[in-house]
């Protein structure tokens, strides 16, 4: 694994604040209720873990699913500059790459100009890449937008002295297991395996390998995997395409699970 960490001390991440969709309000990694957990959530257990007094960390997660990047620049980056924490991760413009004819130079350009914004504000900006998608159902006729884009992440990081969660070269998430039913957010242990990488570039010391390889689980047979894609295709495909027809969002009237910097 790349180093990507920077000359900062994991003792002085005392906040954090997570900024983004779907993926990082933890959609996919079901929670109490109607909660979801997510790779933010359990990263910021990990960073509080480095403060053991009482009230020595604090944490906000203003992500909110199916929201494309100027939604995110507009609703939550100056909230993020209001709150100042220590530490921002900021993974946005995936929305904007899966929509039809969309471009992902002109994204990048959108996306850095907001993390030059955020870096002004607050402490450490983590920025995430896409994920590999040549596996994935639908996704993988995307790779090629998802690559372009995440080369311009990576070299945006580099222009402005960011750390990296390199989702991309993460080979233990291009594993099915590693994503829920609908084959477009993570699993609980894709989330667990995402906060575990992001806890390394960091700096801090986890508890287990992200990349370590997952248990044998035998070889299933076309009739299974036939089976699956129908299932898939009918309960989530389908719904998903007339959302974006009728031009709905699943985020449409949901609000920030924890809008505010607070112990956990």
């Amino acid at each position: 694994m790349a180093d990507d960490s920077q000359a900062f001390s994991k003792s002085t991440i005392g906040s954090y604040a997570a900024l983004g969709d779907s993926f990082t309000e933890g959609v996919g990694d079901p929670g109490p209720g109607d909660t979801f957990i997510g790779w933010a959530d359990r990263l910021a257990v990990l960073l509080s873990d480095e403060h053991p007094e009482e009230h020595g960390f604090r944490y906000a997660n203003l992500a909110v699913r199916g929201r494309l990047l100027d939604q995110i620049v507009t609703e939550q980056v100056p909230r993020a500059k209001e709150l100042s924490p220590d530490l921002v991760t900021f993974c946005a413009g995936g929305n904007d790459i899966l929509r039809p004819g969309s471009d992902p130079d002109a994204v990048a350009e959108r996306y850095e100009a907001a993390v030059v914004d955020l870096a002004s504000s607050v402490g450490t900006v983590l920025l995430c890449t896409g994920f590999d998608t040549r596996d994935m159902p639908v996704l993988r006729h995307l790779r090629g937008k998802i690559a372009t884009y995440t080369a311009h992440v990576r070299a945006i990081a580099d222009r402005h002295g960011c750390p990296v969660l390199d989702l991309w070269s993460l080979r233990s998430v291009q594993d099915r297991r590693a994503w829920s039913e609908d084959r477009l957010h993570l699993s609980a242990d894709g989330h667990t395996r995402v906060a575990l990488r992001a806890a390394q570039v960091l700096g801090l010391d986890v508890p287990a390998d992200p990349d370590q390889p997952w248990p044998d689980e035998g070889q299933r047979t076309a009739a299974e995997v036939r089976r699956d894609n129908i299932h898939w295709a009918r309960e989530h495909l389908v719904p998903w395409i007339g959302r974006r027809l009728r031009g709905e969002s699943s985020g449409d009237h949901v609000e920030p699970k924890r809008p505010d910097l607070l112990p956990l």
